[in-house]
């Protein structure tokens, strides 16, 4: 049955999209070129985040690469900030930066003599600690095709100007980039654990801001080692969050289904992909006063 909802979602959806963002004009904070994320999105995000006076406190339930909640700390746009993930190599690597070995992991990674061998040997050591996880994470990061670090991933063959497993090997500057989120770490508070729980002990907290970006329906299995979630029950969850939320997807018929379900409201949003492509993504949000 047609209902208002679904007359707001067209209304919605017939409304002119934004530009494309140029990634290159937002700046570079995550030590990750992280697939899937949300770099290009960040002018939408600081919009989102700035629609009421003040600093607000963010959640980031799906943290990933991080680069909202490391963007809203260097901006003074939220703080306290809680990142939140799963993956246990990826949180491996917020666990040194916002915890720990800090200084350790800059230096060993701008130390490092990166060839087939040496990476080869990094990979295989045996009883890694803390710190050797989030050393291997980065360095599989930068020298897998894509920055993928699901099974099945590889390594890259020729890359930039033939560079091979180098042409993504920044050491210098992600040395720096390490280092920078050392003034700002005391703003995070990261959690290695899982986001439902997290979203569910906080559905009730009205000043709360959740940037939820979770493992894509399509992309993710591809993509990620724990891309299966129960997508339905996010959209639920998310539903009953009495703060402030912006949830992001691929723009599908299943996520537009779930959306008129569960009553929320969306935009669209344009991107381009890493092959260059240009596709279209949802934006849910509890409010779109601040999109223009």
């Amino acid at each position: 049955m047609m209902n208002n909802q679904l007359s707001i979602f067209a209304e919605l959806q017939d409304t002119p999209t934004q530009a494309v963002v140029n990634v290159a004009s937002v700046p570079q904070r995550s030590p990750f070129r992280y697939p899937g994320g949300k770099t290009w999105l960040i002018p939408t995000v600081r919009k989102w985040l700035q629609q009421e006076a003040g600093t607000v406190k963010l959640i980031e339930p799906f943290a990933g690469g991080g680069i909202v909640s490391l963007t809203a700390a260097f901006e003074n746009l939220a703080d306290p900030i809680v990142m939140v993930e799963k993956d246990e190599e990826v949180a491996a690597v917020w666990e040194v930066i916002l915890n720990g070995q800090n200084q350790w992991l800059a230096e060993k990674i701008y130390s490092f003599d990166l060839t087939h061998e040496n990476a080869t040997a990094e990979l295989n050591k045996a009883d890694k600690q803390l710190q050797d996880i989030a050393f291997c994470t980065i360095l599989k990061n930068r020298i897998f095709h894509g920055g993928i670090l699901a099974k099945g991933s590889g390594l890259i063959k020729n890359g930039e100007k033939g560079k091979g497993i180098a042409s993504r090997w920044y050491p210098k500057t992600l040395y720096d980039r390490i280092r920078a989120i050392n003034h700002v770490k005391d703003k995070i508070r990261f959690i290695a654990g899982d986001a439902f729980t997290e979203i569910e002990q906080r559905l009730k907290d009205k000043e709360a801001y959740f940037f939820i970006d979770p493992p894509y329906t399509v992309a993710g299995r591809r993509l990620y080692t724990h891309f299966e979630i129960d997508h339905e029950r996010l959209f639920d969850l998310t539903s009953q969050i009495q703060g402030r939320y912006m949830l992001t997807y691929d723009d599908t018929p299943e996520i537009r289904a779930w959306a008129d379900k569960y009553k929320l409201l969306y935009r669209t949003i344009p991107m381009k992909t890493t092959h260059h492509l240009e596709k279209n993504e949802i934006i849910i949000s509890d409010n779109f006063e601040w999109w223009e």
